[in-house]
């Protein structure tokens, strides 16, 4: 059986009034304004003003530089050498 899919597809049932539409809609939440989620009661926590330590080490003699990610790899990473330095084996592909 053929179906036309550019017929209109209103039925007699289809006689539902704009307003019974929009009675079934949900009212939309009030926003008060002792609600902790609004950018006015947004405050920095203390963590900010706390001094961090790292240790940061060279690089290693098994390990490379990545010139297209910047990523330090290890030796068995590495995929060829460019002009510009090594590159890794997921940047080679």
């Amino acid at each position: 059986m053929a179906t036309d899919y550019d017929a209109q597809r209103k039925n007699e049932d289809d006689t539902e009034s704009l307003e019974a539409i929009k009675e079934r809609i949900p009212a939309k939440p009030t926003i008060s304004d002792d609600d902790g989620d609004n950018a006015d009661s947004f405050s920095i926590p203390d963590v900010v003003n706390e001094e961090l330590e790292v240790v940061v080490l060279p690089v290693q003699e098994n390990e490379f530089t990545c010139v297209q990610c910047f990523l330090v790899k290890p030796q068995s990473q590495h995929a060829s050498k460019t002009k510009l330095g090594p590159v890794c084996i997921e940047c080679a592909h």
